[in-house]
């Protein structure tokens, strides 16, 4: 795993269990668990990761994972996603591997993830590549000509 990915996952698992009411406690913590970084990096990562910041009451707000948005917003983003920065799809079995620019495999994967679908068991990104894991050979197939499609949309 590289460094940027670990680094998002970290940010993903600070603001899910603790109140991170700004960019500079965002950068403290991640500093307590070892990663340095500044809060220009930080601030591209919350775009990136898409989190939003949601009221405490007081004046007060902290970080959160983005609500859930319904289907048609999360295949409409995907949409996106593909048509800007994903280059191949392939299939190997039940596992769907996609190709992207460098740096937006996480991005793409986290809105594949959003689309909450039982015959996708999960997904892993790297640095330009996602595994999406198929429940099914058939499932993968299935997933392989959907994302195909988004390709030449």
């Amino acid at each position: 795993m590289d460094h940027k990915e670990y680094r998002q996952r970290k940010i993903l698992e600070i603001v899910s269990k603790e109140a991170v009411e700004t960019q500079r406690d965002l950068v403290d913590r991640l500093a307590a668990a070892g990663l340095h970084v500044t809060q220009a990096t930080v601030s591209r990562d919350i775009s990136e990761l898409r989190l939003v910041r949601v009221p405490m009451g007081r004046n007060h707000h902290r970080y959160a994972l983005s609500p859930p948005a319904d289907q048609e917003a999360v295949r409409a983003e995907l949409a996106k996603l593909f048509h800007s920065f994903v280059h191949d799809v392939d299939l190997g079995e039940n596992l769907v591997v996609i190709r992207t620019t460098d740096g937006h495999a996480v991005g793409v994967a986290f809105l594949i993830d959003r689309l909450g679908r039982d015959d996708i068991v999960g997904t892993l990104a790297g640095q330009d590549t996602i595994f999406v894991v198929a429940r099914t050979t058939e499932d993968g197939q299935r997933i392989l000509a959907e994302f195909g499609e988004l390709l030449v949309q």
